[in-house]
């Protein structure tokens, strides 16, 4: 069985309290009230109650720890080394209309880098875990991303831009370099999800822009420690900053990368 540090257990009962109540108000998800925040982009009481219990048990284990919250916007603390990064509800398009792909997002920065993650997938009860140093893991068990190193064997994941994003044209391109090498895209509209997925070896490799950071902070730290690689599309790696993401194994990194640079010049 894993062993779980003490942080890791902080931040996997914090997931496991949202998550009851997420539940609850998805089986009820006609009596919901929803208000517009932007174009195609919406935000239930649900994800503000998940966003306000994780804080609230973050902050009780963690007094002194800063926040990075979706809804809630930047907390100071005493302790600015550590910085807990939050998406209560990646995939909230998903849960307003009743489909069951979403998940929570924990993830500690501590002194500026990505320290711990944890992405909670509530309805099949799946929690993807990571720490620096000490792997992943799919509940009790080590998880790796895949092997593959064909392209055109590999299953890729990707997020599709919708109204009101920008470089549609620029995403067609990718998609359609991607279709003509792989032997599948997919797109489930969880990017933390994809990149726990990546981490697990379910898929061979995604990538995406537009993303903001509690999308993606926790699921770098699952592919990191799973063996995998992230970059921003070109390869640096601001992705925190810049919102482009590519994460792959290490076999199919760099030929995905290459492929998504070149369809766009």
């Amino acid at each position: 069985m894993a062993q779980r540090s003490a942080l890791i257990n902080v931040m996997i009962a914090a997931a496991q309290k949202a998550a009851r109540k997420l539940t609850r108000d998805f089986g009820e998800i006609e009596n919901l009230q929803v208000s517009r925040k932007g174009p195609a982009d919406f935000v239930s009481n649900a994800d503000k109650t998940a966003e306000n219990t994780l804080r609230y048990a973050l902050e009780k284990a963690r007094p002194d720890y800063c926040f990075l919250l979706e809804e809630g916007g930047e907390l100071t603390r005493k302790d600015t080394s550590n910085r807990w990064i939050i998406d209560p509800l990646d995939g909230t398009t998903n849960f307003l209309h009743g489909i069951p792909h979403f998940s929570i997002s924990i993830a500690l920065e501590r002194d500026s880098e990505l320290f711990a993650g944890v992405v909670y997938e509530p309805v099949y009860d799946q929690m993807y875990w990571a720490e620096k140093g000490q792997g992943a893991y799919l509940n009790d068990n080590r998880i790796r991303v895949s092997g593959r190193s064909s392209m055109d064997e590999a299953l890729f994941a990707t997020g599709i831009p919708f109204k009101g994003a920008r470089d549609h044209p620029l995403f067609l391109k990718q998609l359609e370099a991607v279709m003509g090498v792989s032997s599948g895209v997919r797109r489930f509209g969880s990017a933390a999800l994809d990149l726990a997925y990546v981490a697990t070896g379910r898929f061979d490799g995604f990538w995406e822009t537009g993303l903001q950071p509690w999308d993606i902070a926790a699921g770098i730290v699952l592919v990191r420690e799973a063996g995998g690689f992230i970059s921003e599309i070109d390869g640096r790696s601001g992705m925190l900053t810049s919102g482009s993401v590519l994460a792959a194994n290490d076999q199919l990194h760099t030929p995905l990368g290459k492929l998504l640079r070149e369809s766009v010049k």
